[in-house]
């Protein structure tokens, strides 16, 4: 349980699952829009197929109907027929009576023949015969019926009449399979007298295979409904689909309007045919018409689930690139607290930590430096001192002897020599109290630089002239300790030594906002460019440079001030120069200006 919260604990334990579950909750909100948005559009394009598919099966419908309407038109138009329809009948069994009978029937054989469909043609004339050509018997006479259909087609003026769909033949003998009967009454053309009713039966496939093309799937049901009595006439043997049928359904339905219902399992579609009132009915299952909304599932399923590894291997990838360089910069922290500075942090990701571990190794790298630097500061610290004691010999009878000495010329009153065995005596005093690291006010450090210029003076008469301008201000700012005589030394030595007179020695403070500088200025003989660069390089790198120095006491040189300068207050400070062959030489001492509690 520890071991997990800890690992919960990490970046990558925080990163990943809040990665993962932002794709997660991302990727169910896509998906949940586009199925929705897909369920839309199914539904839809089913509607559009199945308004599209109903108006064509009405246009076919109302085709198959236009051409039977046609078939009594063009018995209705046949002058012969009307003819003979309409004169007198001849005596009974006469030859011209069997001549016209046969005739007429020959005729309504000749449309009979014109199409497969029809079952049979009856003329009902208004003489009180019939006159049939039927697939059973071929053509006949018989007699008017007496049935409710005749009184239906009596009520036609003119306009077709269509009777609807009946088990067997109504005036045929045919019994096999259900008919389809219309009919009209029929008018001679001259003076537009009534001459009879046609009857036509044809068979009822007919209407079932016109309204087949409403099927949008195998398990599709198509029924016709009467205009009149409203009854289902059904296209096939089941009857499950009309159960879920509401009372009163569809109800008002306009010519060329398309309604849908949704009852239960069934998609009810109907539309109503503008020839006859009649209305075809059709029951798509709901299941069916879900097939491609269940395959558009299956593909969203699909492709969720993809998604899903790809974001989990996404977040594995994405928290893995923020981790591991964090992970490999705290085992570098570890190696750092252990002592270890020569280690560092190689890896290339977002350039944050890439910023982020360059300053680490910058700072490890600098640390690395630090130490060295405090190691090689401590051993010329060291050294300093050694040599400070080397050079003491009993540095108590050393100032006995100079105080007697100086005794002795007193009563002698040898003032000149006097004075240089009192600054002697000074700086010897003055550099025998050393300790690691001490700091001095600025006033006592020129008092010592001050002993050091009367044995100058004294040792080059008139050929070296000296001057000290600080500012009073600047007098008890602290120092480190034995940094300006180096200076000057090497500026008598090196400048002013090789004049013969005329040499000048400026020691003088500026300040700006932020630093106090003294400066150390002569007129002597300057430096060349090689061994001014020399010098340069010397001071820019003081640790690594005192390891290259051959000879010489760098503890109190150029080399160990600049060091313990920069040890002190940062490498920004220290010690600059400027020189020109034969015109002079400038070196400036740069400290920062002291917090006004330092001068207390």
């Amino acid at each position: 349980m520890r071991r997990l919260t800890k690992r919960l604990n990490t970046i990558y334990g925080r990163l990943f699952p809040v990665f993962l579950f932002s794709l997660l909750g991302l990727l169910l909100i896509v998906s949940l829009v586009y199925y929705q948005r897909a369920t839309e559009q199914v539904r839809e394009q089913v509607g559009t197929l199945a308004e599209k598919n109903m108006s064509q099966t009405v246009a076919l419908f109302e085709q198959l109907l236009d051409g039977y309407d046609s078939v009594t038109k063009t018995l209705g138009s046949n002058g012969e027929l009307m003819r003979l329809l309409r004169q007198p009948y001849p005596a009974a069994g006469s030859s011209a009576q069997i001549q016209a009978e046969r005739r007429i029937t020959d005729i309504l054989g000749a449309i009979f023949y014109s199409r497969s469909d029809i079952v049979g043609i009856h003329i009902l004339a208004d003489q009180g015969k019939v006159y049939s050509f039927v697939r059973s018997t071929g053509a006949s006479i018989q007699t008017y019926p007496d049935k409710p259909w005749f009184a239906e087609l009596r009520r036609s003026e003119g306009d077709i009449r269509w009777l609807g769909v009946y088990p067997e033949s109504l005036m045929s003998g045919w019994s096999a399979r259900p008919v389809f009967a219309f009919g009209r009454q029929v008018f001679e053309l001259e003076n537009l007298k009534s001459v009879g009713y046609v009857l036509i039966e044809v068979e009822a496939d007919a209407i079932t295979s016109a309204v087949s093309n409403a099927s949008v799937g195998q398990n599709t049901q198509v029924a016709i409904l009467d205009g009149a009595s409203n009854d289902i006439i059904r296209t096939g043997t089941e009857d499950e689909a009309w159960r879920s049928v509401p009372p009163g359904w569809p109800g008002l339905l306009q010519s060329g309007k398309i309604r849908s219902y949704e009852g239960g399992d069934w998609l009810l579609t109907a539309a109503q045919v503008e020839k006859n009132g009649w209305t075809i009915l059709r029951a798509s299952p709901q299941s069916d018409l879900k097939l491609e909304l269940r395959e558009t599932q299956q593909f969203l399923l699909t492709v969720i689930v993809a998604l899903i590894i790809a974001a989990t291997i996404l977040s594995t990838i994405v928290s893995r690139s923020f981790s591991l360089p964090f992970k490999r910069l705290v085992q570098q922290m570890k190696q750092v607290e252990t002592g270890n500075f020569k280690g560092q942090v190689h890896i290339q990701s977002y350039q944050e930590i890439n910023v982020l571990v360059g300053s680490f190794n910058r700072m490890v790298r600098e640390m690395d430096g630090l130490v060295e630097d405090i190691k090689q500061a401590s051993i010329s610290e060291k050294n300093a001192q050694l040599q400070a004691l080397q050079s003491q010999i009993n540095p108590h009878f050393l100032f006995n002897t100079l105080d007697m000495i100086y005794w002795m010329l007193d009563e002698r009153e040898d003032d000149r020599l006097e004075g240089v065995i009192l600054a002697l005596s000074k700086m010897f005093r003055y550099s025998s109290d050393w300790e690691e690291g001490a700091r001095v006010r600025l006033r006592l450090e020129l008092e010592q630089l001050k002993s050091y210029l009367t044995i100058i003076e004294t040792r080059l008469g008139r050929r070296v002239l000296t001057q000290i301008d600080v500012e009073e201000r600047w007098l008890d700012a602290p120092v480190p300790k034995m940094i300006l005589q180096p200076i000057v030394e090497n500026a008598v030595k090196y400048g002013l030594e090789p004049l013969r007179e005329g040499g000048t020695l400026r020691i003088y403070s500026e300040a700006d906002e932020e630093n106090l500088h003294i400066v150390v200025e002569d007129n002597g003989a300057g430096m060349d460019a090689v061994t001014l660069r020399r010098l340069e390089i010397l001071l820019d790198y003081p640790p690594a440079a005192a390891r290259h120095v051959e000879g010489g006491r760098i503890g109190i040189g150029l080399l160990n001030v600049q060091r313990r300068i920069r040890l002190t207050y940062g490498d920004t400070y220290g010690l600059t120069i400027r020189s020109i062959p034969g015109t002079g030489t400038k070196v400036r001492v740069t400290f920062p200006i002291p917090e006004e509690e330092d001068f207390a």
